[in-house]
């Protein structure tokens, strides 16, 4: 892949499967000293907790990154029902728990067939979204509340896979803009118990899968001089 470092000087794309605790900046940031080129940017956020499929554009290839952000995203993963963290996932201490012993099986599998086609979600306060020039989660960790408008997106599709209760396992394809953390949350909410994002892994944008990726650690490998 050395022929191809030129390639991706003058514009590429890269499929990376992301790794856990890296942010997506961490990534973009390695791909640029890598490449030692400024013009690198990603096509979608994935949270430093959450694995898989992120799209690296480079060069001229930059142009295209809005065309695959709008791109359905898939992705398996489960929840954690009968507790609350504030950033719905587990970059922060659990915050309320319930008891979950009336939950059933069928319970489960209704809320989550409430949540299909078009919602109205609120994104998390713990996200990267800008507000007053700054990322809301600043806020949030400074124990500051920011009031979040809800913003429509969309679920295609969302199939329970495995209940193990307390965990929940899922497959989820969706709109662009879309934040499981906050379905994990409102998933929870509508049970009446609680819920949170136990681990989450994107597997596909569009077209573009999981399996075709390569880590970053294979990416300088393969382009490092």
């Amino acid at each position: 892949m050395r022929d191809d470092l030129e390639k991706y000087v003058e514009g590429g794309v890269i499929l990376i499967d992301k790794t856990y605790q890296w942010t997506s900046f961490d990534v973009v940031k390695k791909i640029r000293n890598t490449l030692g080129i400024k013009k690198v940017g990603h096509a979608g956020t994935l949270d430093p907790l959450a694995t898989g499929l992120l799209i690296v554009c480079t060069g001229r290839m930059t142009k295209k990154i809005q065309s695959y952000q709008d791109q359905p995203k898939e992705y398996t993963g489960a929840f954690y029902l009968g507790a609350t963290r504030p950033s719905y996932d587990k970059e922060t201490p659990v915050n309320n728990e319930k008891d979950i012993a009336g939950i059933s099986s069928e319970d489960i599998e209704k809320t989550a067939k409430s949540f299909y086609g078009e919602i109205d979600q609120v994104p998390p306060a713990y996200s990267a979204l800008k507000k007053e020039g700054k990322r809301v989660y600043e806020f949030a960790r400074a124990g500051q509340h920011v009031m979040l408008e809800p913003r429509k997106v969309k679920i295609f599709k969302f199939d329970i896979k495995r209940i193990e209760l307390p965990v929940v396992e899922f497959f989820l394809v969706c709109s662009k803009g879309f934040y499981v953390r906050s379905l994990a949350r409102d998933f929870g909410e509508k049970l009446g118990c609680g819920a949170y994002l136990d681990y989450l892994r994107r597997t596909a944008i569009g077209d573009h899968r999981v399996e075709d990726a390569m880590t970053i650690d294979e990416f300088v490998s393969c382009v490092k001089v």
